[in-house]
């Protein structure tokens, strides 16, 4: 082995080690070293991407093909690099050049798989992450990755084996145990209640494991009416992960209290200078409020496509923020101050340019964020022509239906429930604000109403985003789009009543989260 190889060699156990900065300071040493040894520039840009440097490790990478063109592992990191930076045609291109290689192993398949799924080409994903499976038949990754893709697309029994397996070469893959008890309504004849307590009894070192199992253990006992013991397990659950969370409740509750005190009615009167861009459906509020419904009705029209949760409007929002120049030493309450006083019509237009070429081919596309509920004062003034709204459901089953999920990013005040009635509060307060501010601008569905009169609220849905009726919209369930959402497996149901006041199985529980909403004047009846 030559000297460049093995310094090579140690780049890579550094980063085996998770010695990330002993590995970029080694790689540097190598590449300074021995400039034309391609492999040594793959190292260097699969580092940079690790420590979230896309145009750095683009730059690498382009170094090593430079050096080597047609090396399938370099092509393959400049395509991880195009979708790191969100460049989606020049993936899309380069994707067909690698899709269609010969002797790929199991890595390519997998990154080549992943590729796919983020490209939304969710059954060619599934295809390659099962030739990775054929290639490594012991790797637990392949199968449950197989499985959230079949989940994705309504195949449950498939992906329920697919978990079985993934649990069977991995028991200590605990996020396939609690997917698995997703998948399904449990029955007395058939569950996991038993393998799941002896599963915790016999301890679990991992806190982010054992609150997985607890959340697996609540689901499948509220299935099969064990209310008590289903809430026992599913405290334990949050309680176990609110403890290895960081995070402080009030600077969020600061920070909506400030949206409000900024954008007052002053800022809309006469303001037209958005972009006139009417493509736009924005739905939002509280997750688990039905908005996944709502999607998948909407998204069910021939005109319609849905985008998913999109990220995109914070993203180029923050964008112009940094391009002013003064972001690094802005605190929240100054940021937020900022975004007053952006350039309307550009921030419309990039917001409208960052979501191609996903849309553009309907008339309509759908933006399912629910979070955007922050930025719908400025999504107003961005995009006057879009579509905004808004899902209602009774506070207290929105805030237990958020309390009894696991979320994989995102929401940590769902996790304790005074936390939890507090942020419910004060997102009712904002709404409420939005809409004095703009009347008649949003749009409210309320959940219970929407399940009670599926045709008619649907009607009225498809006529305020300007569409024609048509009849495939109320068979949103036969739908074969993906879902990704915690929401996956119930919009492939027809509409069921079964989740209103399913809150009253726990009110002596839910006794704080109820206090909390109380003194906030929140409407409880």
């Amino acid at each position: 082995m030559t000297k460049a190889n093995e310094q090579e060699a140690r780049v890579w156990q550094l980063l085996k080690e998770n010695k990330i900065k002993q590995a970029i300071a080694t790689c540097h040493q190598l590449n300074r070293q021995h400039p034309d040894l391609a492999s040594g520039w793959h190292a260097a840009s699969h580092l940079a991407l690790k420590t979230n440097r896309p145009n750095v490790a683009l730059r690498a990478i382009e170094r090593a093909i430079s050096l080597d063109p047609d090396h399938t592992d370099w092509l393959l990191q400049k395509a991880l690099c195009f979708r790191q930076l969100g460049q989606t045609e020049q993936l899309d291109s380069l994707l067909q050049t690698l899709l269609t290689r010969k002797s790929l192993n199991a890595y390519h398949c997998s990154s080549l798989a992943l590729l796919l799924t983020h490209l939304e080409k969710r059954e060619q994903a599934i295809q390659f992450y099962q030739r990775a499976a054929k290639l490594k038949p012991g790797e637990s990754q392949h199968h449950y990755n197989i499985a959230v893709l079949q989940r994705s697309l309504g195949e449950t029994d498939a992906a329920g084996r697919n978990f079985d397996k993934a649990i069977r070469l991995s028991p200590k893959n605990y996020e396939a145990y609690k997917v698995r008890s997703e998948l399904r309504t449990q029955t007395p004849e058939k569950n996991h209640v038993k393998a799941l307590e002896k599963l915790l009894k016999k301890g679990i070192g991992d806190q982010k494991g054992k609150a997985q199992i607890c959340y697996a253990l609540a689901k499948e006992l509220e299935d099969l009416g064990d209310w008590k013991q289903a809430f026992d397990y599913l405290k334990l659950g949050a309680d176990t992960r609110r403890s290895y969370m960081q995070y402080n409740p009030q600077r969020d509750l600061v920070m909506i209290a400030t949206i409000r005190n900024t954008y007052t009615s002053g800022l809309f009167d006469g303001r037209t200078q958005g972009d006139d861009n009417d493509e736009a459906i924005f739905i939002l509020g509280m997750p688990r409020t039905g908005t996944t419904l709502v999607e998948r009705i909407l998204s069910s029209h021939s005109e319609v496509f849905s985008a998913g949760e999109l990220g995109n409007f914070a993203v180029q929002m923050m964008g112009q923020v940094k391009a002013q120049g003064n972001y690094q030493s802005s605190s929240r309450d100054e940021l937020v101050a900022l975004t007053a006083g952006l350039d309307f019509r550009q921030l419309g237009e990039d917001y409208i340019n960052s979501t191609r070429p996903f849309t553009g081919h309907t008339p309509k596309f759908i933006d399912k964020l629910p979070l955007n509920y922050l930025y719908t004062g400025l999504i107003h003034l961005a995009l006057p022509n879009a579509k905004i709204i808004n899902l209602k459901r009774h506070p207290i089953d929105t805030c237990y239906a958020m309390y009894k999920q696991l979320f994989v990013d995102g929401y940590p005040f769902s996790y304790e429930l005074e936390e939890l009635g507090h942020y419910f509060a004060a997102y009712h307060c904002l709404m409420e604000h939005w809409h004095g501010v703009m009347p008649e601008i949003i749009y409210t569905v309320v959940y219970e109403d929407l399940v009670a009169d599926i045709e008619g609220e649907s009607r009225r849905l498809i006529d305020f985003c300007g569409l024609g009726w048509q009849e495939q919209c109320l068979k949103y369930y036969e739908s074969e789009d993906a879902s990704i959402t915690a929401s996956a497996v119930q919009v492939r149901k027809p509409v069921y009543m079964s989740s209103v006041d399913k809150w009253r199985q726990y009110e002596t529980q839910l006794a704080p989260l109820i206090a909390v909403l109380e003194q906030a004047g929140i409407p409880l009846d």
